[in-house]
């Protein structure tokens, strides 16, 4: 009987270890969420000209807005991809951040 818990207990011990570390996620270079980190001279690459995917920044997250049709060729009413366009479309936008919901994110702007 007290070999039976015993081994009962040993094998509980290794599930919940193989639990344990078949949950831990690995971590990159990347930040949170899995998120890329761009600087806003690597953000101005992602401009949409040339074939490059066109990717803006709003309140520090970097949207891929390249396959929105809206976003042609890295443009929308007067904005280009590639920049941090924060205060454009939170006060010049009719939209504002709306629409955002929608869009991929796929990092965050650092320092």
């Amino acid at each position: 009987m007290k070999r039976k818990k015993i081994t009962m207990l040993l094998i509980i011990l290794l599930l919940l270890a193989f639990f344990v570390i078949g949950c831990k996620t690995e971590t990159g270079p990347t930040s949170e969420e899995g998120l890329q980190e761009f600087t806003i001279e690597e953000l101005a690459q992602y401009n949409g000209k040339n074939g490059m995917a066109a990717y803006v920044a709003v309140d520090g997250v970097v949207y891929d807005v390249t396959e929105i049709s809206a976003w042609k060729d890295g443009q929308h009413n007067g904005f280009e991809a590639g920049k941090d366009l924060t205060d454009a479309i939170k006060n010049q936008s009719p939209h504002g951040v709306s629409k955002l919901r929608n869009v991929k994110k796929v990092g965050i702007l650092i320092e």
